[in-house]
């Protein structure tokens, strides 16, 4: 299961598939002279799990980002007719499901793809490479490194989703602890809530728990290594995945043996509504979750508490953990360069500037730079610093966000950690097959 998945759960309302714009009044056919004297409607297909704002329904993310899209049409003078996709239309398919079938039928022209469907579809040559958009010379290079497949960029986000920490500094303060920087700190913070009565310090879903993974696994990686020469050892077998997940596996394997985490019920959980309740009731002191989760009351924006959100427990200190969820166009697209246009105006500095404002993420554009609520400054001083781990790269030949969320059920259904990293000794020597 991936990023996107788990957001439609937690953040967004159940969407409603919407007609698409209409191109005239009546059927072909039937138009009049002056009817068939007019230019066509140029239309853009896009295909997501973000509907088009109703009238009167307050949410930032899908005003912000129609925002976007209302620039593109105006400059281009296209119609951009929103697909949307509900699990009630695809019953038991996933979004991820839907949507490979999509871009490999060609049904549409732009997707919002989660980072392991990007990985895939990039390899089949299913998307168009976007390196050649004007937007793309104001990425971030971590953005366009983990867009990137065999070397095209076909995908492209609008924010960067950073995870953390997210800690209640008042009980903190009241047990006179700081907030931890290394694994060592994290379990002495841990054993001293529960030697003052609190019984599971650490409040876990099914979904999040690998972001502790990977803050240990990547930490020298992305903030001291030769990233490309490593990733390019792993994608040759040269080196192992195991190797650099088996410390965050063996520290989550501390933390429920030492009972700093409810295993069972983190299995069963969903995000934020397994373990939201008790944060916010102060019943325990230390929740994982995205950004996006401190700007929203019905996640953990309103606290009766001070609130501060951090990194992750690593050797080099607090370290925030980064996924992507970005926008590609079909290879085949009918309307290929509209959507290649359209892409180009919504990804833009000017059309970033009020996406990000609107709903104060981190943009993907380095020349902006969004506003940040108090309780996220100390996230944010990090990732400011180019200090955080990356759990979605494309470039890694093995798909890192789902496969490690997999494996780490697994271990919460009572897997060994060498059963784990047998799995990913598993999934490197299927990609070294492929």
């Amino acid at each position: 299961m991936n990023q996107w998945k788990r957001l439609t759960a937690v953040c967004l309302a159940a969407a409603m598939m919407l007609t698409l714009f209409s191109c005239g009044s009546g059927k072909s056919g039937s138009k009049n002279l002056i009817e068939q004297d007019e230019e066509p409607e140029r239309v853009v297909n896009l295909f997501s799990p973000m509907e088009k704002t109703s009238p009167n329904l307050e949410n930032a993310a899908r005003s912000a980002f129609d925002k976007t899209i209302a620039l593109a049409e105006e400059r281009l003078g296209v119609s951009v007719a929103y697909r949307t996709y509900t699990a009630e239309n695809y019953q038991d398919k996933t979004y991820d499901d839907v949507v490979l079938d999509r871009v490999r039928s060609n049904m549409d022209d732009i997707y919002m793809l989660n980072p392991d469907v990007l990985q895939i579809l990039g390899e089949e040559g299913q998307l168009l490479d976007l390196s050649g958009l004007e937007c793309v010379k104001n990425l971030r290079e971590v953005v366009k490194a983990a867009n990137t497949v065999d070397g095209k960029l076909v995908g492209i986000p609008q924010e960067m989703v950073a995870y953390g920490l997210f800690i209640n500094k008042d009980m903190f303060d009241q047990y006179g602890l700081t907030p931890p920087e290394t694994p060592e700190d994290f379990l002495e913070c841990c054993e001293i809530f529960q030697q003052n009565g609190i019984e599971t310090p650490v409040g876990a879903n099914r979904w999040w728990l690998e972001i502790f993974v990977f803050a240990q696994a990547y930490a020298e990686l992305y903030n001291g290594g030769d990233v490309e020469a490593e990733i390019a050892a792993l994608n040759s077998g040269e080196k192992k995945y195991s190797d650099y997940m088996r410390p965050g596996f063996e520290f989550l394997r501390e933390l429920m043996d030492r009972g700093y985490v409810d295993a069972e019920k983190a299995l069963v959980s969903e995000a934020i509504e397994g373990e939201g309740g008790d944060f916010l009731a102060q019943k325990t002191p230390i929740v994982m979750a995205y950004w996006g989760a401190a700007n929203t009351e019905t996640a953990y924006g309103a606290p009766s508490f001070e609130m501060q959100v951090i990194g992750l427990p690593s050797s080099r200190g607090q370290m925030p953990v980064m996924s992507m969820t970005g926008f590609s166009i079909g290879v085949d697209s009918e309307h290929a360069q509209d959507a290649m246009e359209t892409l180009d105006i919504i990804l833009s500095d000017e059309a970033l500037e009020t996406y990000t404002s609107v709903n104060k993420v981190i943009s993907s554009s380095k020349n902006v730079q969004g506003e940040c609520i108090p309780a996220l400054k100390p996230l944010n001083d990090k990732i400011q610093q180019d200090t955080y781990v990356l759990a979605t790269n494309a470039s890694m030949k093995v798909e890192q966000w789902g496969n490690t969320c997999l494996i780490v059920r697994e271990l919460l259904g009572g897997a060994t950690v060498d059963e784990c990293m047998a799995a990913f000794d598993r999934l490197q020597e299927e990609s070294l097959n492929k």
